[in-house]
């Protein structure tokens, strides 16, 4: 993301550089295909109130929707995304990932997320993989993992007595 250029502008420079566009850039960036293109990409993250803003001014939700907007240009099969929601308010952090979420449905786009805010993986997690010291301790839907005791002891801070061993 270049900080000080505009949203729209932002997007079309990864349009341009997606669909080949040799150095420098600038010039054929104005390609009514590219327009046309990053327009659509703004359409479809609500971006419009933002589109001729600086991006080192949005607010941090809004700046990692751009973030996947530029990511989307190449048409990925699978997404990763390393804590979507860090650095999000509270208010806002539910909304913006529905909106990425409907955006990569729509795409029929996979995506692999690693999350630590569990209310995030109970809404938009089909499958869960729960590490604790880089081993698997509980996979399965979230509400089977995020019942698992050794995942409410481990993850969430849940105090859940250990079982005694058998005699």
């Amino acid at each position: 993301m270049f900080s000080t250029a505009s949203v729209f502008d932002n997007l079309l420079i990864a349009c341009g550089i997606a669909s080949g566009a040799r150095l420098p850039l600038w010039r054929p960036l104005r390609r009514p295909d590219l327009v046309a293109q990053a327009e659509a990409l703004v359409q479809r993250f609500g971006l419009a109130e933002y589109r001729d803003q600086g991006a080192q001014l949005l607010p941090q939700g809004v700046r990692k929707l751009l973030d996947i907007g530029m990511a989307l240009v190449r048409a990925p099969k699978l997404l990763l995304l390393d804590e979507p929601t860090s650095g999000i308010s509270a208010e806002e952090k539910f909304a913006i990932m529905e909106l990425i979420m409907t955006v990569l449905r729509h795409e029929r786009i996979a995506v692999l997320f690693i999350e630590h805010d569990m209310d995030i993986i109970a809404r938009h997690a089909a499958r869960v993989l729960a590490f604790v010291d880089g081993g698997i301790v509980a996979e399965g839907t979230p509400s089977q993992v995020l019942a698992d005791p050794q995942v409410r002891r481990s993850i969430t801070g849940e105090h859940v007595p250990v079982a005694a061993a058998a005699p």
